[in-house]
């Protein structure tokens, strides 16, 4: 059977350990589009598509399935719910929240299924005004954190938070603080200056206080990073961390703290670019901040994807994470769409990331709320809320694709990649293998999928994206 269509096709699997199926009779394939330059965005295809057997077309390109082994295990895909986008979404009436939190967290057939979430620490700079959980006047300090506080957050973050966590209580949540309070800094100001060592043990408990501070509020923070973007100290607000305070900072008093508090929640490092790999790798070198580390997290505006790769390869008991990637206003769907297919839900997953994680879920059409000084005033959200109008932009379709089959604990499997047919496999925790395949060339591609023996063929047209939904059982 041959269709000419835009398609994804996805499968995943739980656990590391792969066991083979088989199935007594083949199960139509599903399959869910997105064609931007013909106006296609996530769409289930009709009709019917089975395997079959026969062989490929001479000179065409095949995909194979090989899901006898499993590779790291995926804890989802979602978005960063900046303060700004938690203040779009409380803002909106009662009624419409509901129905957009529902389509972006809700785990049926009918919704997306988003699975996971970053959220600041204190500000980011895509907050209204810049804060952190323990402000006092110039001079002052506070070592003890007898006036910390989650503040702002308590108006729109944990409100929202709670809502979401009700409608999936098995999110994750990551937590990734933009910089300390400006008392614990060299230069005293929000943005940019570095952490003062005296301060290393108050700043530790400031992490300790956050996480249970929301546990308080019944929102479970799965892991922390130790500082957004470490080497980029122009954001406001921001901090300069280079790696070898990081390494000294968690060896001497975060990993410490954590343990003593005895927080399950996982300590990740890094979190920026994958141009200076170096960074991670010289903290998980030092054996005493190592023990505490979780694994490394990564941005992609500089550097190449497969940089984790050679990551993985040098620390394979530590985990990576794909944490950032913005869209830049005012979008293009077509472009927007398969760049982030490629580069994130397929390059990071295959360079062995456990999650990936979109910047970020909302504002409105002015691109706003930023602070001033440094925040970002082109990032598109995934969706744009103008008061109860939602409109749905590329990055919510760029994790439709994956997070609404792949579901944390599936797995990644094998398949082989190139250029022009970009794709990645999982086999589900629903007994599903789920294959999502990019068109990444400039005109109609044909292509067959081939899994034990068995093959369906397909086109693609340029720079669709496809989810292929393969029953197992």
């Amino acid at each position: 059977m041959r269709s000419v269509t835009r398609l994804i096709l996805t499968g995943a699997l739980i656990g590391a350990a792969i066991h083979p199926i088989q199935a007594q009779k083949d199960k139509p394939i599903g399959v869910w589009l997105t064609d931007a330059q013909h106006n296609i965005f996530f769409q289930q295809q009709t009709g019917e598509l089975r395997f079959e057997k026969g062989n490929a077309a001479p000179g065409e390109s095949v995909i194979r399935i090989d899901d006898a082994k499993g590779l790291q295990q995926i804890d989802g895909f979602g978005f960063c719910l900046t303060g700004g986008s938690a203040q779009h979404i409380i803002h909106m009436s009662p009624a419409a929240r509901k129905a957009l939190l529902r389509d972006l967290f809700r785990t049926d057939s009918t919704h997306i299924g988003t699975s996971y979430l970053r959220v600041s620490i204190g500000a980011s700079d895509l907050n209204d005004h810049v804060f952190s959980y323990d402000d006092l006047p110039e001079g002052k300090t506070d070592t003890t954190l007898e006036h910390f506080s989650l503040g702002p957050d308590l108006q729109d973050v944990v409100p929202v938070l709670r809502e979401i966590i009700e409608i999936n209580p098995e999110i994750k949540i990551l937590g990734s603080p933009w910089s300390a309070p400006t008392w614990m800094k060299n230069n005293h100001d929000t943005r940019g200056g570095s952490l003062l060592p005296e301060y290393y043990r108050a700043y530790a408990s400031y992490f300790v206080r956050y996480v249970l501070a929301m546990q308080e509020q019944g929102i479970r923070i799965d892991a922390v990073t130790v500082q957004n973007e470490p080497l980029h100290p122009g954001n406001n607000p921001s901090m300069f961390m280079p790696a070898i305070q990081q390494a000294e900072f968690i060896r001497k008093a975060l990993g410490p703290a954590f343990r003593e508090a005895r927080l399950d929640t996982k300590i990740i490092i890094y979190d920026h670019n994958a141009d200076k790999p170096n960074y991670p790798d010289s903290v998980l070198n030092d054996s005493e901040a190592g023990q505490y580390v979780d694994g490394s997290a990564f941005h992609l505006y500089a550097g190449k994807i497969d940089t984790l790769t050679s990551l993985h390869e040098k620390h394979p008991d530590k985990n990576l994470y794909f944490t950032e990637q913005w869209v830049g206003a005012p979008g293009n769907p077509t472009r927007d769409i398969a760049e982030h297919i490629r580069k994130l839900i397929v390059g990071a997953t295959r360079n062995w990331c456990k999650n990936v994680i979109e910047w970020n879920l909302a504002a409105n059409s002015k691109w706003e709320p930023h602070t001033d000084r440094g925040g970002c005033n082109r990032c598109l959200g995934a969706v744009t809320i103008d008061g109860d109008t939602v409109k749905r932009n590329p990055a919510y379709y760029v994790i439709a694709h994956a997070a609404k089959f792949v579901r944390p604990g599936s797995v990644r499997i094998n398949t082989n990649s190139d250029d022009s047919l970009p794709n990645v496999a999982f086999r589900t925790i629903a007994d599903q293998n789920v294959l999502i395949v990019l068109n990444n060339t400039g005109s109609a591609k044909p292509f067959t999928v081939e899994y034990k023996g068995k093959r369906f063929q397909q086109t693609l047209e340029a720079k669709a994206v496809a989810t292929y939904i393969m029953e197992l059982k």
